[in-house]
């Protein structure tokens, strides 16, 4: 079958949404399938087999696009619509499968085309857009309307997580659906020579860990509230940061640097993904503290994977895959944090047990077969079912 793949983001880049995209685009290519990928004009050129990469018209004013909503991107989506119908209209494709707001270019396809599409969600984008530019709120209903049409026109439909099943299952309780995890990282080879964290910048103790973007919903900020809070120096422990933008890092040092924990606080900044599993290795605590969202972060399955324990917010974002058995959860409050740290630390027994929990949890549901048998097999029923 041949298929286009829309991925409205720079590609290859080493973060969350183009690491799933190639992952997704691997698995149909695998499958035999015919892939075009269509995506932005930044990132670095990948090989996968059985799958041709196309992009956007790169237009000088449009560099460095960032994550989440913003002019560029909405300047890119407009670009990639008339490369999608271009596409269209030269190959001929018999399905689209369209990866987050890409399901309205998806749906002009079909107006124009007839040609059928699976609107692939990583997150609920009304709730998305309202969360970053709150101004927006009063028109909740109208962009819901529109994220609804895109989910009854499509053949099918592909969340990421329970939560946004569930919203979907409200109004669409019979549109064929396959909610599709994110895996574990760590089966990615490691190119990169170790970086041993404790002698290279001197972290003391204990490192506690934290891997993933600094955009303000990661709650950075109240992780660096909680380290204050749990007494860094007595608990005997570090916070090692990876990732982030340079202005971000810079942010989040100041705020260190108020809060009295700058000695133990180190923000290394971004690496490879390949070198996931190098870092997570020499953590002893793994750290989620997000404070706000639904879908379950990438990380959180290759956290799992390292049978290390792990902290998180209890929150919908975290409580679909982690729970009291397999993590330490708390509110989103310092103390509360805080709290759990000192119980994780103190209780190495437990953190052992829950990290083993967690760790089998991903070789069982979170894997890379289990992701392939679960994506094969939904694109077979629907073929089945003559994709109406």
């Amino acid at each position: 079958m041949r298929i286009l793949l829309l991925a409205p983001q720079p590609f290859f880049q080493n973060r969350g949404t183009p690491i799933a995209v190639r992952l997704l685009a691997e698995t149909l290519g695998k499958a035999g399938h015919e892939v075009h990928l269509l995506v932005f004009h930044e990132g670095e050129d990948l090989v996968i087999p059985n799958v041709t990469l196309h992009r956007i018209a790169a237009l000088p004013f449009l560099r460095a696009i960032p994550p989440g909503f913003s002019w560029q991107k909405i300047c890119c989506d407009l670009l990639m619509t008339t490369k999608a119908v271009q596409l269209q209209r030269q190959i001929g494709f018999d399905l689209v499968h369209a990866v987050e707001e890409s399901a309205f270019i998806a749906m002009f396809l079909r107006l124009l085309f007839n040609v059928p599409y699976i609107y692939d969600l990583d997150s609920w984008m009304s709730d998305q857009l309202i969360a970053k530019l709150t101004f927006l709120r009063p028109f909740r209903s109208f962009f819901e309307f529109f994220e609804k049409a895109a989910v009854r026109h499509s053949i099918g439909v592909v969340p990421v997580c329970r939560a946004i099943e569930d919203k979907i299952r409200m109004f669409a309780h019979d549109k064929p659906l396959l909610r599709l995890e994110d895996i574990s990282l760590l089966e990615e080879h490691c190119t990169t020579p170790l970086e041993p964290l404790r002698e290279k910048y001197g972290c003391q103790g204990k490192i506690v860990m934290y891997v993933g973007n600094l955009e303000r919903y990661q709650g950075m900020a109240l992780l660096l509230e909680t380290f204050a809070a749990a007494d860094p120096a007595a608990l005997n422990c570090s916070l090692v940061v990876i990732g982030g933008a340079e202005k971000d890092i810079l942010h989040y040092t100041e705020q260190a640097q108020q809060l009295g924990i700058s000695a133990r606080v180190f923000f290394i900044g971004p690496r490879p993904a390949s070198s996931l599993g190098m870092y997570l290795a020499q953590a002893d605590l793994l750290a989620s503290p997000r404070t706000e969202g639904e879908n379950t972060p990438m990380k959180i399955y290759s956290y799992m994977d390292s049978g290390k324990p792990i902290l998180a917010t209890k929150i919908a974002s975290h409580t679909q895959v982690l729970n009291e058995g397999n993590a330490f959860l708390a509110a989103p409050e310092p103390a509360a944090l805080a709290a759990e740290l000192c119980r994780a630390f103190a209780d190495s027994g437990e953190a052992a047990w829950r990290a083993a929990q967690a760790k089998a949890k991903v070789a069982a549901e979170y894997c890379r077969p289990a992701y392939e048998r679960k994506l094969t097999d939904f694109y077979d029923n629907l073929l089945r079912s003559g994709m109406k």
